[in-house]
């Protein structure tokens, strides 16, 4: 075989080189816009209807995430893109709108960009940083994906993938800070006040109306408890009529929010926890020995509400929108600095 001279092979070496490096920071992020931009600033000042302004891929770096699998007691270290891909393939229907994955993708980088700066690693085992649970984000990873997904795994997977590079380098942010971006299925109509579940009054999670989780098919449910259960579990004694208690008081949302049992005031919320209901939206009629509870909604119903961001979706709301309708005067910013940040603490 002829041998090639040295200068030739680096001159060629060169020009490849040139050809390839563009292409490969430009390939993932292809039709997409870009722009830099460090913590604080605004990327969302186009036209609402026009694509979000998206950073660059060097804005999320090569960092790991270290997820306690629950189901195995072990530690996961997983790629942060892989990570985020994970949560929403979990907790998000695949078969959602574009925009609605992407506004859940934003949700979890918010999430756990805020994780990450945390230094609370409460009811974790050492060495991890999430669980794959709820009381986190819900996580599965790709294993878990391909035996859920069967044979529509690739076509799946891709649309997963895009709706987290469509939003990279993106956080929401009040006041300069990562929110709490929380999230839930499906709301009765109206999201919750931070307060009327939890303390404290959180001025980005406001009521807001979600018309568009009545075509939810989580929207209505119902349950059925015996008496005994009922008064044994909420610690109260019914009387022998049809009277269950008295709702007192609602929320902003519509859900209830105090119900009194003879002088025993239960919070909605604790009336829902107690009794494992989908939503503290409710009503209740004694039938017998049992008593037949019917909810609205499913979840906490603080933040945004999936089902209702699949139907802002589906009218062409962009992800952008969707956000911004359910996370009240949040910023959709660059999390380049606290990236990095989180690498430098490795």
């Amino acid at each position: 075989m002829k041998k090639i001279k040295p200068l030739i092979v680096l001159g060629s070496l060169l020009i490849a080189l040139t050809l390839i490096i563009p292409a490969v920071l430009v390939l993932p992020f292809s039709g997409e816009q870009h722009a830099s931009g460090k913590l604080g600033e605004d990327l969302t000042k186009a036209p609402a209807k026009e694509a979000a302004a998206t950073p660059s891929a060097t804005t999320d770096p090569a960092i790991e995430v270290a997820v306690f699998r629950s189901s195995k007691k072990k530690i996961e270290n997983v790629h942060f893109e892989d990570y985020l891909v994970g949560v929403v393939a979990a907790e998000m229907p695949v078969e959602f709108k574009e925009e609605a994955l992407k506004a859940q993708a934003l949700a979890a980088r918010t999430y756990i960009v805020n994780k990450l700066m945390s230094k609370d690693k409460m009811g974790l085992p050492k060495g991890a940083q999430v669980s794959d649970t709820q009381i986190h984000q819900v996580y599965m990873n790709d294993d878990e994906q391909r035996k859920d997904w069967g044979r529509n795994y690739a076509m799946k997977k891709k649309k997963i993938v895009q709706a987290v590079r469509a939003t990279a380098g993106q956080i929401l942010t009040y006041n300069g800070k990562p929110i709490d971006a929380l999230f839930f299925s499906t709301s009765n109509g109206y999201t919750e006040n931070s307060e009327d579940v939890w303390p404290g009054n959180i001025p980005y999670l406001r009521s807001v109306s979600s018309p568009w989780d009545k075509k939810s098919p989580k929207l209505n449910g119902q349950k059925v408890v015996s008496v005994k259960q009922f008064e044994a579990q909420l610690g109260v004694k019914l009387g022998s009529g049809s009277t269950i208690g008295k709702i007192v008081d609602r929320t902003k949302g519509k859900r209830v929010g105090k119900v009194d049992f003879n002088g025993k005031v239960l919070s909605g919320v604790d009336i829902r926890d107690k009794l494992n209901l989908r939503s503290s939206d409710f009503v209740w009629e004694r039938k017998g020995d049992n008593i037949v509870i019917t909810t609205k909604g499913f979840g906490h119903g603080v933040g945004m509400s999936q089902y209702g961001a699949n139907g802002m979706a589906s009218e062409g709301s962009n992800y952008q929108e969707i956000v911004k309708h359910y996370y009240q005067g949040v910023k959709i910013t660059s999390a380049e600095n606290m990236l990095e940040t989180i690498t430098a603490q490795k």
